[in-house]
């Protein structure tokens, strides 16, 4: 029997909530990321694990924080010895990489349960994200298809700049509910539309 993965989300008001001049800057929707799943190794088996994985998607992200477009989904560099694949369609990949990344060469952990993404969009994403991150926001230091490991008050995420006005925060799960809270609440200034399920 497949349980069906309950979204941490309820609760949450959708709707449109301008500001006092009845604006609305930008765009905010959250979702679950089935299918996720996490591919590492140890520091000596890196060579190996990206030979496997560039024989399988024929590119694999270099340096961590930059990302791949494979026909798995999209591919983050998350660190030195890992990468997590979020799938386009929500199909779980993990059985699949399993094939690929064999035991003597690294381990794959299903996160389907475990993450989440928040979208933000709009001309007042960047200073809607400028009260979170204390990270550089430019476009010339956070290029397109980039990914930041940051987080807001102590609690890490991930934050992917998916074009110039559109950014996507990965999320755990089990802070997913507070992490839309306090990007809502940092919006209602510019006015916001919120999309939950």
């Amino acid at each position: 029997m497949v349980e069906a993965l309950r979204s941490p989300f309820v609760g949450h008001t959708a709707g449109a909530f301008p500001n006092a001049a009845g604006q609305l800057g930008l765009t905010l929707s959250a979702s679950l990321l089935p299918g996720t799943a996490l591919v590492s190794t140890w520091i000596s088996g890196i060579g190996e694990l990206a030979a496997a994985l560039q024989s399988a998607w024929s590119t694999v992200p270099a340096h961590t924080g930059q990302t791949a477009n494979t026909a798995q989904g999209l591919v983050i560099r998350t660190g030195p010895e890992e990468f997590m694949v979020v799938p386009s369609d929500g199909a779980p990949v993990a059985q699949a990489l399993r094939a690929i990344v064999i035991g003597s060469i690294g381990s794959v952990t299903d996160l389907s349960h475990a993450r989440c993404r928040i979208h933000i969009e709009g001309a007042q994403s960047q200073a809607t994200l400028n009260k979170l991150f204390a990270l550089d926001l430019r476009e010339s230091a956070f290029p397109v298809g980039e990914v930041r490991l940051s987080g807001t008050h102590h609690v890490p995420s991930a934050l992917h700049r998916v074009s110039a006005e559109s950014f996507d925060m990965l999320v755990f799960s089990t802070y997913a509910y507070d992490q839309l809270s306090t990007v809502m609440d940092a919006a209602l200034e510019f006015g916001v539309t919120v999309t939950v399920p």
